[in-house]
């Protein structure tokens, strides 16, 4: 069993650099901010999509091959944190501009990835590798946290691309955004497998330039003022 503070140092680690990176990317957005209880309510959603997957995850590997789990594994992570966000926030009034879904889809994907990385933690912690646990953290902070960020907001920008079209139209963008969510995680977790971590830091590049083109495009969906149609 877990010792209470070795469980505390795990939520720490996994926590602050997610609150980090959200500061940033609220800061991005700071014309016109979204209501920090649904800033809130959208990270702690993204937290308990966590212990949901798991299930699925775990059923996946007993029932497919090596590289079927990895696209099952991904695909169940990327269409659970649409679902949740769609549910817990992106149905709100306040949810009123383009950039809006890639706020909140980011702040989702903060919210997984912080209890993700408070899992991957525990190990290393409980062992007292402090080298390992700040390796661990390192890593995550930043790859997979950003490969979360990248592939959510994706499926944000399906969303802000399609804010002014007719129902059938956004299904297709979001459904397409889905899609390559999927292939974007599918991708960075093969990469790392099969590489054993030895291009880690080549796929980490990878994921930093998929960053820099969302802040690019992010600046551009902050001058879009498109009305949703209903």
């Amino acid at each position: 069993m877990v010792s209470p503070h070795i469980l505390l140092y795990a939520l720490l680690g996994g926590i602050l650099p997610a609150l980090l990176w959200l500061w940033f990317w609220l800061k991005e957005d700071n014309a016109r901010p979204e209501p920090r209880g649904l800033i809130l309510l959208a990270f702690i959603a993204g937290m308990l999509t966590v212990p949901l997957v798991l299930p699925f995850q775990k059923l996946a590997a007993t029932m497919l091959g090596a590289t079927s789990v990895i696209i099952a594994w991904a695909a169940v992570e990327e269409l659970f944190k649409y679902v949740v966000a769609y549910f817990a926030v992106l149905r709100k009034k306040d949810m009123d501009e383009p950039i809006d879904a890639v706020i909140y889809m980011i702040t989702v994907a903060l919210g997984f990835a912080a209890l993700e990385n408070t899992f991957f933690l525990l190990n290393p912690l409980s062992d007292g590798n402090i080298t390992g646990t700040i390796l661990t953290g390192n890593l995550r902070f930043l790859g997979a946290m950003l490969l979360h960020v990248l592939s959510s907001a994706t499926i944000g920008i399906a969303i802000a691309l399609s804010f002014s079209k007719n129902i059938s139209v956004r299904r297709l963008f979001i459904g397409a955004g889905v899609i390559l969510s999927i292939v974007l995680h599918t991708l960075f977790n093969l990469f790392i497998i099969n590489s054993n971590g030895e291009k880690a830091l080549i796929v980490f590049i990878f994921v930093w330039i998929g960053i820099i083109l969302l802040i690019l495009f992010f600046e551009k969906l902050k001058r879009m003022k498109i009305n949703r149609m209903r």
